[in-house]
């Protein structure tokens, strides 16, 4: 990665031109200008991991399914409380990525990383007001069940959509998961202070063992238990981490943010639109894509939407997801007070060394907001932050392990043979093993590399494919199974097609192959392409498909019209 003093040149695109504030890479925590302090800190960290592990272990074994009821499994048998489930969505929203990285962003680039960290709650707003309840009146367990629903539940009419739809919901989550394991195996090494040959891949080991373990025990109850403590305690950290930063700059967020100018060494641009992407063919473009990518993408991930299907009723979804909104702004203006802190503070030349994205820019700001003069004070809040990323990866992926699991038992291997809910119940558990072992030999392979890319890809996959695909077949009438393939296959294949071509994967120093150099495509995601391609595919798919079966679906469609939109049952 660039220096320090090539980080702070004039072309700022070197440090910053990443697609999203959630593009976080392994942390190179070795490398970085950190020290953990007292060896009594590195202690305390390491007991707060065992004790976050082993209660919400336990939580989980108390809450979870005690008989073979899939509903129970599947959905918490429809009985969380609005604001559990809320905050169950808010914490399957948040990962570690996004936690690490945005704050990260925001204090290497200042205004462009508030905007990006703002566009989070704006993602669930959107799906608040768009989608939430179409979801939960069209889906009982999965999102297949929705495309099935909507052109017909028999095994001969849904079989092809619900296969599409589980490789959509592997493809797009496969890749947060290898993320945040490599993210936590790292961290838990860097506490350790020992980094010997296949230590970390014994770490991203262990932890994949307790994320397979919460899913497969605790269902969904026992997951959004583990998202309700993990946002309370997210809330909380970042309450008192913020709190203590504006105590700093004497409660003025107008001093905080002077400082933070001073601090980034770049003056009044800090301050200003364009800074993230500046040095890019398009900035303005690459932005806008950067942001679709996010807002689409993130509202229409298989892990958020499942949550959709857990609440009692329409109503009920509402209030979740004001909830989940009312978190996750919250979060977004507590990271941004943090990441400016975190500039005026540490030093934007500080954050850019080592890894060039900030991503230590949390834990720096926990060690200096109280100084050297206070080491108690800071061992506790290094160890409250510390806690708290351990507890976002261990929910997180335990979250997107259900979600793919529940996708596997239930829309691939069910139709396939006569309903049995025990059998349903047992592949549904053993397609969490399959699922967590296969992203964790994925992040033990790719653990070195920098993994912006998957980011880059889950989120364009969720926009560009997941999207279209939900908002064609909840509100178009005329919306075809072909139509349907069309966009799932044809908006993956062009983000696979088009993501190569990406700065985040060649031509760039804080690339994944930073020595080579096939980079042909001018902006940063594939969304200002990919996203409408994905519309228009569908669209195509449908118009071509024959007179009578066309005719057929659109009155399958309006025999479930009422239902899907205002949940009114059929008599």
């Amino acid at each position: 990665m660039t220096a320090a003093a090539r980080v702070l040149a004039i072309q700022p695109f070197d440090l910053a031109a990443q697609p999203f504030d959630l593009a976080a890479q392994p942390l190179d925590l070795a490398a970085q200008p950190f020290d953990l302090g007292s060896p009594g800190t590195r202690t305390a960290c390491l007991i707060a991991f065992t004790a976050v592990a082993t209660l919400t272990l336990l939580l989980c074994v108390l809450t979870g399914p005690d008989r073979d009821d899939l509903d129970e499994f599947y959905t918490g048998s429809r009985s969380l409380p609005p604001a559990r489930s809320g905050l169950a969505v808010a914490g399957d929203y948040i990962s570690a990525a996004t936690l690490l990285s945005t704050i990260g962003v925001i204090s290497l680039t200042g205004y462009d990383g508030v905007a990006l960290a703002l566009s989070t709650a704006l993602s669930l707003v959107l799906l608040m007001f768009l989608l939430a309840e179409p979801l939960r009146n069209a889906g009982r367990f999965t999102m297949g069940d929705v495309f099935a629903h909507r052109f017909g539940p028999s095994p001969g009419r849904s079989r092809g959509v619900r296969i599409a739809a589980c490789a959509a919901t592997l493809a797009a989550l496969l890749p947060l998961m290898v993320v945040q394991l490599a993210v936590a195996g790292e961290v838990l090494v860097f506490l350790l202070g020992v980094d010997r040959p296949g230590l970390r891949a014994g770490c991203i080991l262990l932890l994949g063992a307790l994320m397979i373990s919460y899913a497969a025990i605790g269902g969904m109850k026992g997951t959004a238990l583990i998202q309700l403590i993990k946002m309370v305690l997210l809330l909380g950290a970042g309450t008192l981490l913020a709190g203590l930063v504006l105590h700093r700059f004497g409660w003025s967020p107008g001093a905080l943010l002077a400082a933070a100018e001073r601090g980034s060494g770049l003056g009044p641009r800090f301050l200003e639109a364009g800074l993230q992407f500046a040095g890019g063919a398009a900035p303005r473009l690459d932005m806008i894509s950067s942001e679709l990518t996010v807002v689409l993408g993130g509202a229409c991930l298989p892990h958020v939407t499942m949550r959709m299907y857990a609440p009692r009723s329409a109503p009920a979804v509402r209030r979740s997801m004001s909830w989940a909104v009312a978190s996750v702004t919250v979060f977004a203006l507590l990271i941004s007070v943090i990441g400016f802190g975190a500039t005026a503070l540490v030093g934007r030349e500080r954050l850019a060394a080592g890894d060039g994205q900030g991503d230590t820019a949390l834990l720096l700001t926990a060690q200096a907001v109280f100084g050297p003069e206070s080491p108690t004070l800071e061992t506790f809040l290094f160890t409250a932050v510390t806690a708290m990323v351990f507890l976002t990866v261990l929910a997180s992926v335990a979250g997107m392990i259900l979600a793919c699991a529940n996708s596997l038992a239930h829309d691939l291997l069910a139709p396939s043979r006569p309903r049995d809910a025990r059998r349903e119940l047992r592949s549904a558990r053993a397609s969490t093993a399959a699922v967590g072992l296969t992203a964790i030999a994925l992040a033990i392979s790719v653990q070195h590399l920098n993994l912006q890319p998957l980011i880059s890809m889950a989120f364009c996959l969720g926009a560009s494919a997941l999207a279209p695909a939900l908002v064609y077949s909840l509100f178009w009438r005329r919306y075809t199974r072909t139509g349907l393939i069309c966009t799932l296959a044809g908006g993956t294949l062009a983000v696979l097609v088009l993501l190569p071509g990406t700065n985040l994967v060649s031509g760039h120093p804080g690339s994944a192959f930073p020595d080579h150099d096939f980079n042909w495509f001018p902006f940063t995601t594939t969304g200002i392409v990919t996203i409408p391609l994905g519309f228009l595919l569908g669209w195509l798919g449908t118009i071509l498909t024959p007179p009578e079966p066309r005719a057929n679906q659109r009155r399958r469609y309006e025999e479930v019209e009422a239902e899907i939109l205002a949940g009114v049952r059929p008599r």
